[in-house]
């Protein structure tokens, strides 16, 4: 909205400007701890001064509806994920308007039901090799979880929206990381480093992008050498839409922003969410116990296929429960593109405006116990009336996550599989830390023991 009077320009409560050195070293040090004190103490509407910056912080959910669905294309991404396009290039992820519309238009039918359904089988079989090298580790020393969950979840992605086996690029997981970590840099930084600076991420990031645009020409090259270039799958369907480009070194650009973001929100999330998953499993036996009896009396000892979806449904609100502890999309910033007003607060033109799923899930007028782990939150046969916004983990309005289906059946799947014969355990005085990259990861991978269960 334009023109608001200046009578109703209310201003959100804030720390002064005297604390912007304070909340500096939060933002680089620890993010969550920002978002979640400055909800605490000045409540659903926040304005902090950061630097250069001001920020205004709603956590409401009302405030998300506003900004992310009804006023939505007021909201352009923001602070962060602008700064990030540096690393990330036009992708999904950061990319406006048309060019935004169009690759939307390319990717949504590789997501539609229909065809996730048809892939139920590709991702119990790449569930089951996890299994398989998990049950080869038993008694053995610790495995890197996360590491065994992004190989599943990029060979996932490779079978299910490539029609490739990713496993032959083995440097791509190390490469993705590289890419996240230097997209957090120029965030933090709000690209204040030029790229030349020969820091030792920035180094990193460097090969890491010329090994990514190595995987994504090689996969499109195969496609056409082997003349099935007008697949139904997301590699099929990008490559047909920048051949439309009329500059083919755009056309190029894109499909390596394209892919390369697809690639990496496509994986990274999923994994997040099931490290996250393991590691609360582990904390509270009685709900692993659970999640345990519902896959052996759904599964038995075969495979999953998608019509077990609806008989696992104890594990998919375990799931539910973990993403709103752990959203893996933390926080969602945005851009006001007019002035504004969102809960009675004047929001100026070009305001850097957040939406944090990280707190409004924990939000104590919202969710009872907010920091408890409880999968019963989320049991379909007992009424909530929460609002509809309160629970935004794949975000909401038009830039809703279209990878969300896939997630969850594979999320689903691999629990329940690994559940039903390993017990899989942190080890001992390990500290588990949130890290809020892109996602919401586990600071340092989680070191876990395999076990066997009668």
């Amino acid at each position: 909205m334009t023109g608001i009077a200046a009578d109703v320009r209310r201003t959100p409560p804030g720390p002064p400007r005297s604390a912007t050195l304070g909340l500096l070293k939060k933002l680089a040090g620890d993010r969550l701890a920002l978002m979640t004190s400055a909800a605490t103490r000045y409540g659903d509407a926040v304005k902090m001064a950061i630097g250069p910056k001001t920020l205004y912080f709603f956590n409401h959910p009302d405030h998300a509806k506003h900004v992310l669905a009804d006023n939505a294309a007021n909201y352009h991404k923001g602070i962060g994920l602008v700064h990030a396009r540096r690393a990330l290039g036009d992708g999904l992820l950061t990319s406006e308007g048309e060019l935004w519309r169009k690759q939307r238009r390319a990717t949504q039918p590789a997501f539609q039901h229909k065809r996730i359904a048809r892939q139920a089988g590709a991702v119990a079989e790449s569930a089951g090799r996890l299994v398989d090298r998990l049950r080869a580790g038993v008694g053995g020393a610790p495995v890197n979880l996360m590491a065994e969950m992004t190989g599943l979840t990029l060979d996932v992605l490779g079978r299910t929206l490539l029609s490739e086996d990713l496993s032959e690029f083995e440097q791509v997981g190390h490469a993705f990381e590289a890419v996240q970590d230097q997209a957090m840099f120029e965030m933090v930084t709000m690209s204040a480093v030029p790229m030349w600076v020969p820091l030792p991420h920035q180094l990193r990031f460097r090969k890491a992008r010329k090994e990514l645009r190595r995987v994504v020409d090689e996969l499109a090259a195969r496609r056409v050498a082997h003349g099935n270039a007008d697949g139904d799958d997301v590699l099929s369907r990008v490559m047909a839409s920048v051949a439309e480009e009329p500059d083919p070194a755009f056309g190029t650009q894109r499909l390596h922003d394209e892919l390369v973001t697809l690639m990496l929100a496509g994986h990274e999330t999923t994994a997040s969410t099931l490290g996250w998953t393991f590691h609360l499993l582990d904390r509270h036996p009685e709900v692993k116990e659970r999640v345990r009896a519902e896959a052996r009396a759904v599964l038995g000892d075969r495979m999953p296929v998608y019509e077990d979806l609806h008989g696992l449904r104890y594990t998919a609100m375990v799931v539910e429960e973990v993403m709103r502890l752990y959203p893996p999309v933390w926080i969602l910033p945005r851009a006001a593109q007019a002035d504004d007003e969102v809960g009675g607060y004047f929001v100026p033109r070009g305001a850097d405006v957040l939406i944090c799923p990280y707190t409004l899930h924990r939000h104590p007028a919202f969710w009872d116990r907010p920091d408890r782990f409880d999968p019963e939150r989320f049991d379909p046969d007992v009424t909530h009336d929460r609002p509809r916004y309160a629970y935004i983990p794949f975000g909401a309005g038009p830039r809703f996550c279209v990878g969300n289906h896939l997630g969850m059946m594979e999320a689903t799947f691999a629990i329940a599989m690994i559940a039903r014969e390993l017990d899989l355990r942190t080890v001992p005085g390990y500290e588990v830390v949130p890290e809020p990259m892109l996602s919401l990861r586990v600071r340092g991978g989680l070191p876990m023991t395999v076990h066997p269960v009668p």
